[in-house]
């Protein structure tokens, strides 16, 4: 009997620690919801990153500026398809982070991927970037950068793809948005 109540009690313990690895957000926008599930056991810097401004409500009313196309990315070699946002409304960003490569967390850059933008190795701060399609340019050792370390992909969105594809459609110059779409608030899901 004390055997079983102990299996129980580990089996419990092991569901509880199972969900808390993951994270769900609501990115509310002005064209809708998207859900996204966050993977703090296989991106933990990132991922607590993400939530340092997620509950610190520096996304309230920042937006989704930038957009890349077909169309737009015509021109380059390595071509991708992403919307990103996360731009601070204060202008009042946390240091920087070091990247978590995919070859470390093992999250691709696949449809509904969500990702932090950088500009350069260890400097990504609050913009982030959602994929449309998969984007293996993206990855480490991926074409995208010439540094080879690809960007950090940190979660999935699990709702809202449809909203993805409509502010990706939103008309651009040079890949920025003529109308940013506003990111009314992200929060942690059941807040």
């Amino acid at each position: 009997m004390r055997r079983l109540f102990g299996i129980l009690v580990i089996l419990l313990a092991s569901l509880q620690s199972m969900a808390q690895r993951e994270v769900k957000c609501l990115i509310r926008t002005e064209f809708g919801e998207i859900e996204v599930v966050l993977y703090a056991d296989k991106a933990p810097v990132t991922v607590t990153n993400f939530l340092r401004y997620v509950d610190g409500g520096k996304y309230l009313n920042s937006s989704f500026f930038r957009v890349c196309t077909p169309e737009n990315e015509a021109t380059r070699e390595v071509k991708i398809e992403v919307i990103q946002g996360g731009n601070l409304a204060d202008g009042s960003p946390y240091d920087p982070i070091n990247i978590e490569t995919t070859e470390e967390t093992g999250i691709q850059h696949l449809n509904g991927t969500i990702s932090m933008a950088r500009s350069g190795p260890n400097s990504a701060i609050s913009q982030f970037f959602i994929c449309i399609g998969d984007q293996p340019a993206l990855d480490y050792q991926g074409a995208r950068n010439p540094d080879g370390y690809g960007f950090a992909a940190f979660g999935q969105v699990t709702s809202g793809m449809e909203i993805v594809k409509e502010i990706q459609m939103g008309a651009n110059q040079k890949q920025r948005l003529l109308e940013p779409i506003k990111i009314i608030s992200i929060t942690r899901a059941g807040d």
